[in-house]
């Protein structure tokens, strides 16, 4: 990557997002020392439910979603006939090919070549975790990618703003037709309960929330956004400290974990992206929409694969762990397909 490149990359990422993944390897090690020092106020915060809902944990949820949330404009759907195509390679990898992808990775993965080095009463949590990660596109961190990459701001913002109202009517029966296929039973009632939870009422909170705002005038509402701007990585970190602080014993015993869980998350990342970029140059759409195109097909909305796991399957589980593991690789993994697209311009404009 040139040097300008690198300019660029320090100026659109933000100081926390630019070093996410060392924020999670610092609250990997808090967690785990917080919670074998102190393990009842912990064990105390894991029995704080209501409806299978971790408080606690919903409240941060909460906070990490909607100032991302606030910040999509979904009058912005008007612009998807502009580029159909490059909309239509995009709801294809995410909804036809990526959460599918993702369960054959699961099962080839964890069921067979790495089961004997994962603990056995925990192959179907794993396997859910992964179906979660890739039954969400990224909401957020897109926005950074596509800057990145030098994409269409306004194709970006309209793919996102279409990817989140279809998540509203999808994911749940995604999700648990993935889970059914792969012979993991969840409670209908619970998957609903987290979808109105953690994507329906958000929603709607922070469009009541970004229309209040903008009536106050453009200024209020950047001035609004930059104040709360680093609410949802604090959120998020908050987050991954109380899961490990559980998830400790489990990750001291087999520390292999994490590694062998990140190999179908990062085959994922560069499969789908590839498909996506070729996609799109097969469609014959410009290079400034095939990036954010491939890089959303490629990222996930990891912070509702967190929740949804953790209100699923618990915090001790290796679903939530397993969602971690994509929040842990997420930055250096999409800086790379970053990288790849930004230096394969001249090939894809080719002809």
């Amino acid at each position: 990557m040139s040097a300008q490149c690198e300019v660029v990359d320090r100026a659109a990422m933000g100081f926390f997002e630019r070093f996410l993944t060392l924020w999670v390897f610092l609250c990997i090690v808090v967690g785990i020392t917080l919670g074998r020092m102190f393990p009842l106020p912990f064990q105390a915060l894991g029995k704080m439910e209501v409806a299978r809902v971790n408080i606690p944990v919903g409240i941060l949820i909460w906070v990490m979603i909607i100032p991302m949330l606030v910040k999509i404009d979904f009058s912005a759907l008007h612009q998807v006939k502009e580029h159909w195509r490059g909309i239509g390679v995009t709801l294809f990898v995410n909804w036809a090919v990526k959460p599918f992808s993702m369960a054959l990775l699961g099962w080839l993965f964890v069921r067979q070549v790495f089961a004997p080095y994962l603990p056995a009463d925990q192959i179907d949590s794993y396997v859910a975790g992964l179906i979660l990660l890739a039954a969400a596109p990224c909401t957020a961190m897109v926005f950074v990618w596509s800057r990145l990459s030098d994409g269409d701001p306004y194709f970006t913002l309209s793919q996102v703003a279409l990817n989140d109202l279809i998540m509203i009517f999808a994911f749940a029966p995604l999700v648990a037709l993935l889970l059914g296929l792969s012979s993991i039973t969840v409670p209908w009632d619970t998957l609903l309960t987290s979808v109105l939870l953690y994507i329906v009422i958000p929603v709607v909170l922070a469009q009541l929330w970004r229309r209040h705002l903008l009536r106050e005038g453009k200024e209020s509402f950047d001035a609004a956004m930059e104040s709360v701007g680093h609410w949802s990585i604090a959120a998020l970190l908050t987050t991954l400290v109380l899961l490990f602080a559980f998830q400790g014993q489990a990750i001291i015993a087999q520390p292999l974990i994490i590694i062998l869980l990140a190999v179908p998350i990062l085959i994922q990342v560069f499969f789908n992206s590839a498909l996506a970029y070729w996609l799109n140059k097969r469609v014959g759409e410009k290079h400034n929409i095939a990036c954010p195109s491939a890089l959303i097909g490629a990222s996930n909305f990891f912070e509702l694969a967190v929740a949804a796991a953790i209100s699923l399957f618990g915090f001790e589980s290796g679903a939530a762990l397993a969602t971690v593991v994509g929040v842990l690789i997420e930055v250096p993994a999409m800086l790379l397909v970053v990288r790849v697209v930004n230096s394969s311009r001249e090939w894809y404009e080719a002809g």
